[in-house]
């Protein structure tokens, strides 16, 4: 039984809990973002909190869209932004949001400005593609496991490879994250053809640059294009106009500009795979 075969039979559940997660209840998130915002049960975190608000608002929740204005409007967790904020109490009063409704008497004279950091994102085609959907899968169950966020993991093998296993480059980058043999010698990538390996061995680098960039995604992608050096050399992004298409692409699907910093522990836990087999 080859490595597609082995993985069907999986392909109907990673199905079935991406349509769960997609019937999530706006109303849910809402409440789950509060809780970060005020940290009720957990750390408090108003970066989780805004982006939980944004989810919900996009579909539909006139309240996140409030409480996004208002985090504009207190400066909680964000710049104060009277134009932003008066685009989301806006928003919430075409919802029919009573509170918001005062709250724009506050901004006569101000012109609204929407919030580019909250607009839906494109979709990454997978659903047409059973391939795809198995890579999607696998790295669903990868990613995790080295502290790294799936959706930035596929993000990145669309720029990479646009999804194909055998994709080669002119610089001998091989497999679906583009890994050269000096990256898959450095995280014990044997066959960068075979894609469970490859995955392994991108996300291991991802790893490695999200804690030596703290979490910094914008470095983090200009590293795994230019290289980490050249990240520091210039301290940000290198004025390369491919690595800038590149960060500006990926960012496109995976529009967030930080990300969690993955424990010290679990990186060195998965970083000796020399004498592991690589099946999941």
């Amino acid at each position: 039984m080859n490595w597609k075969e082995l993985l069907l039979a999986g392909l109907l559940v990673f199905n079935a809990a991406l349509a769960c997660a997609t019937e999530q209840k706006p109303e849910a998130i809402r409440k789950s973002a509060q809780a970060y915002e005020h940290g009720r049960g957990v750390n408090q975190d108003y970066v989780r909190a805004f982006e939980l608000y944004c989810k919900a608002a996009l579909l539909g929740d006139a309240e996140s869209a409030y409480n996004l204005g208002f985090m504009y409007f207190n400066g909680r967790g964000r710049h104060r932004d009277p134009a932003r904020a008066k685009h989301w109490f806006g928003l919430a009063v075409g919802r029919g949001d009573r509170y918001a409704k005062r709250m724009m008497r506050k901004f006569r004279g101000i012109e609204a400005n929407e919030d580019p950091t909250c607009k839906p994102k494109p979709k990454l085609q997978l659903s047409s593609d059973p391939n795809r959907q198995i890579i999607a899968q696998w790295v669903g169950q990868i990613a995790p496991q080295y502290g790294i966020d799936p959706e930035l993991v596929l993000a990145v093998i669309q720029a990479e490879s646009a999804f194909k296993p055998k994709a080669l480059s002119n610089k001998n980058a091989r497999g679906l994250m583009q890994l050269i043999p000096a990256t898959a010698e450095r995280f014990g990538v044997k066959d960068c053809w075979n894609p469970i390996q490859n995955i392994k061995g991108g996300t291991a680098y991802l790893n490695w640059l999200m804690r030596h960039f703290e979490g910094n995604v914008e470095w983090v992608l200009a590293a795994y294009n230019a290289g980490e050096g050249a990240v520091e050399r210039y301290q940000g992004v290198p004025p390369y106009q491919e690595t800038r298409q590149y960060v500006k692409q990926i960012l496109q699907h995976y529009p967030k500009t930080r990300h969690p910093i993955p424990p010290d522990n679990l990186f060195e836990a998965l970083a000796e795979p020399q004498n592991e087999p690589f099946d999941l």
